[in-house]
């Protein structure tokens, strides 16, 4: 996908609606693609965050680590679904694991330029922060309730 039809495709995405081209144009100009093999570890809890995604094809499970035992899947995002924010918000560190359940193509932000330039221009940044709120509050809602699901015991409200 050459930076033409990255524009093309980021300004009819759903979650870049909104944005001035001035911004899609930076976007594009931090992205680059990213393929990936089903089963490979796309990025581990705890480790420095400092891209996002947007899934091109695939799936992409978003998992939370146990400390015994296989890992809690939490969601599965497929095709056009934005992935990561960990990159946005101190202390830069993934809240969750991602692993394909199938070789997928993603485009790949860069997330140090993007903040970089969200520190020097406050209106940038607070665009972009907007977007990523609601994002946000959607993944961690998610989290929450498949936590409740799966770890409820007894005698836990």
């Amino acid at each position: 996908m050459g930076n033409q039809s990255t524009a093309g495709y980021l300004s009819t995405h759903a979650f870049f609606s909104g944005l001035n081209d001035d911004i899609l144009k930076f976007l594009c100009d931090c992205s680059s693609e990213f393929a990936i093999k089903k089963g490979q570890i796309l990025f581990r809890q705890g480790e420095n965050a400092d891209k996002f995604y947007v899934i091109r094809s695939g799936l992409i499970s978003i998992q939370m680590p146990a400390i015994m035992g296989p890992s809690l899947e939490i969601q599965t995002l497929g095709k056009d679904q934005v992935l990561g924010w960990s990159w946005l918000i101190l202390p830069y560190k993934w809240n969750f694991q991602a692993m394909p359940e199938e070789d997928s193509e993603l485009l790949m932000f860069d997330g140090t330029a993007i903040l970089e330039r969200c520190e020097q221009e406050p209106r940038f940044g607070y665009e972009l922060l907007k977007k990523f709120a609601g994002l946000m509050s959607k993944r961690l809602d998610v989290a929450r309730q498949k936590m409740m699901d799966e770890w409820n015991p007894p005698g836990f409200a």
